[in-house]
């Protein structure tokens, strides 16, 4: 008995772990993996500054941070990665 249900436990663990990828692909590929206040807090210690804003576009955030000189910077966040970049708009530093 206790084999039984070792033997299902197991299948259904299988069956659960193959339909998660199926289903990234037949709608929602773009779920976001990393959340607005993570990608704040990310613009945060990679600028080093206080944020202003974080607007969402399709695949990133775009944050705003006030640097401790009186600068403001636009940086985008990867929405997948949390990766952090230097917006497209003009940023001669960071």
């Amino acid at each position: 008995m206790k084999q039984h249900w070792l033997t299902l436990m197991l299948l259904l663990l299988l069956t659960l772990g193959s339909a998660s990828p199926a289903m990234g692909w037949q709608g929602n590929s773009e779920q976001a993996v990393v959340s607005k206040a993570q990608a704040a807090a990310r613009a945060r210690t990679e600028v080093n500054g206080r944020v202003l804003r974080v607007e969402q576009t399709r695949n990133s955030y775009r944050v705003k941070v006030l640097k401790k000189s009186g600068r403001v910077v636009s940086v985008d966040v990867d929405k997948r990665s949390g990766q952090v970049k230097p917006s497209n708009r003009r940023n001669a530093e960071r």
